[in-house]
Order: C-alpha cells, then structure tokens, then sequence
C-alpha cells in the first residue's frame, strides 16, 4: 500500500473560503492565501478604506520593524534658508525674570514660529554661521575680554571632570559622579555669570543661570542632546541681547566659545558616558549635536580642495580636523561608533555626496528649524523669560 502523498502547505490547515470576491473580506483573511475564511476578522482590523482602492487582501499580522528615515525630507527642502538678523539689544527698565516653559502642543510650536522671537533667535545662528565662513578655527578673531571670561569658564568645567572620575558601577551608560559635576555647575553658575556682567545687569543672572545649567545636559536623566545644545546658544543669544556680546565677538564665539564647549561636552559624554537625549538612532544626524555641522560646513564654503565626499578620506580628516569642526564632528563619529559609516551614520553618508558646502550649509540650517527648533520633545524644555519672550 502507497504511502498518501505529502501535504502541500494549504492541506496542512484546512479551511474553508472562497476566492470569487475581490472586495475586502467582512470575514476572516487567511493569512498563507489571501481567500476570505469562515472565521471573524480580528477586532482591529479596518472596516472601511476612504478614498482608497481595495487593499491587497493578504495583510501581515504585524508590520515589519524597519527602522525608516524621518517623512518630513519633502517638507525640509521646501522650506525657504534661514536668513541672518541683527539681535536688538535691550534698554532699560530692565524687567529680568525667572524663565519658564511654555511650549507643550503642535499649536505652541506653530505660535513660536511665526512669532520674531523664533525668527529673530534662529537668524543669530545664522549669523554666527556666517561670521566663521571660510575661516580655520585657528584663524586671528576679535576675542573680547567677555569671550576670554566665558572661554576660562567653560575651562574651569573641563577641569572639574578631571577633578570627579567616574565611580565604577553595573550599567553601561549614565555615570552618576556626573550628578556631583552637575551639582558643582549649578553652585556656581550665578558666580560665574558675575565675572562678567556690568553692575546694572548683575539681576540678569535670575534669567540667564536656568539657560546655561541645562547647556550641558540633565543631572536626573544623565543624558545629553540638541536641546542642552539650544540651550547654550539660547545662553548665547540672551548675552548677545544684553550687548555683552557684539556682531564682531562673533567669530570668536564660535570658533572660541563654542569650540571649548563641544570639547567639553564630548569629555562628559566619554568619561560619564552620557545617554543621547532622544536620539533618532541611525536617522539622525549625531547622537548629541547638531550646530557644529552648520558651523562646520559654514568654514568648509568654497574651500579649494575639500568637498563634503572628503570626510571618506582619513587623512584628511587626521590633519585638518582641529581646524574644521565638521570634519571634527565626523572623526569623534567614527571614533565612537563601530561597523561601517554608511551603517551607523547613513544621513551624513548621504550629505557627503552633495556638490558643495553651500548646499550642505543651507540644508542644515533648514534641518535644524525642522529637525530640532519644530519638535515638540525637544523644545518643551525651552524657557521664555523677558529676554527670549513667549509672545
């Protein structure tokens, strides 16, 4: 006696069903056919498709995990470039006051954008990018006895790392000797801000302490992002609206200031190990920061030789990264992260093959309003006071 012969896949279960219709089952789906069975869909399945053609009648139990880029792309080059603005320095009576959160919903952040406010902050990162056109971070700057003070400042942070090792422990990221640096910052914030504030703007300190203590990082959370990050230009921008920083300190804020602070971040981010604040993994454009991209690839504009492809090449990048913070940023990258850059950093892979740093520069400054300025999880965080006002 023969042996039956071997069962296909579809004799394994049988059921019943029928394939006449081609309209969506109000049935069961089997899932290895397509066919409408006898058994109820499941509860959540959709009962109507609006203004849709019939979908395919076979539907995966679960949507596949892909980790997909941000949809927004269409969007961010359709934005027009941020332009530079003048920051208008206020007069007295001042009104200096504790600065609060005010940003929670969609409709807030509209409200923000189309204030000038929003317009007027983003266009000092504009002009900061500008001042460091076409210039090496090494390049002679106007450095004011005010950009001198806040550099030995941010000095002084890096010092007390050195001062506050890591206590050993089980998890991998999130140090808490960190906790103890943060704790030391906010001590002596106030004192700080004196070094260099004239007597009448002594009480701005009230407003400005909140922007500078969340420039580097949350002691609770231990992580870091582009919102600390915004917070230290916010500090910046609050500076330069009381006059204490003028259009011609600009270069040296950036090549200067801001330079030591990325530098000191990257030292709390290796020796604390720093989680990123809402990191878009292998989507964003770095774990932690964003603005020295655009300063970066402001320096890099029309440089004779270096192309955005040149960040491929090590020796460039082992020779001019002190001078170029973007290609500064690319190195730690890779120093950082493991397997091949095109894995673990494909956003900056794909910018590498833009023409020029122009184009580079542009795209950024307009990823930042969409990318860090326009999203709600990070500027929740934001604070308006008098100087950045909520209007």
């Amino acid at each position: 006696m023969e042996p039956p012969p071997p069962q296909s896949p579809r004799d394994e279960h049988p059921h019943t069903h029928s394939h006449s219709s081609t309209s969506i089952p109000t049935t069961g789906t089997c899932c290895k056919c397509g066919g409408a069975t006898t058994h109820a869909p499941p509860s959540q399945s959709p009962t109507s498709w609006p203004d849709l053609s019939s979908p395919p009648a076979y539907r995966p139990i679960r949507a596949p995990a892909l980790n997909l880029p941000p949809n927004n792309t269409q969007a961010i080059i359709l934005t027009p470039v941020p332009q530079s603005q003048e920051v208008p320095t206020i007069t007295p009576p001042f009104h200096f006051q504790i600065p609060s959160k005010k940003i929670t919903s969609p409709d807030d952040i509209r409200k923000f954008h189309d204030s000038p406010t929003s317009k007027n902050f983003l266009g000092f990162i504009v002009a900061l990018s500008e001042s460091i056109r076409g210039r090496k971070i090494s390049d002679p700057s106007h450095e004011s006895a005010t950009v001198s003070n806040i550099v030995s400042i941010i000095e002084n942070l890096s010092l007390w790392v050195d001062q506050i090792p890591p206590v050993q422990q089980s998890s991998r990221y999130g140090n808490i000797s960190y906790r103890t640096w943060h704790e030391r910052l906010t001590e002596n914030a106030e004192s700080f801000m004196l070094q260099f504030l004239p007597e009448d703007l002594k009480p701005s300190t009230i407003e400005i302490v909140p922007y500078f203590t969340d420039s580097f990082g949350n002691s609770s959370r231990i992580d870091y992002g582009t919102g600390h990050e915004t917070n230290f230009a916010a500090w910046l921008y609050c500076l330069a609206r009381m006059g204490i920083i003028k259009e011609e300190d600009y270069q040296a804020v950036v090549a200067r200031v801001f330079v030591k602070y990325l530098d000191l971040m990257r030292k709390l981010q290796l020796v604390y190990c720093l989680e990123p604040a809402g990191s878009h993994g292998v989507w964003g454009l770095d774990d932690y920061h964003f603005l020295p991209f655009i300063f970066g690839s402001s320096q890099l504009i029309d440089h004779k030789y270096m192309k955005p492809k040149s960040i491929h090449n090590e020796d460039i990048l082992d020779n001019f990264s002190s001078e170029y913070m973007y290609l500064s940023c690319i190195g730690f990258i890779k120093k950082v992260k493991k397997g091949p850059f095109a894995e673990h950093s494909p956003l900056l892979d794909d910018i590498s093959a833009v023409p020029n740093w122009k184009k580079v520069n542009s795209g950024m400054l307009k990823m930042y309003k969409a990318e860090v300025l326009e999203k709600v999880p990070i500027m929740q965080h934001f604070l308006f006071g008098w100087l950045i006002k909520w209007e």
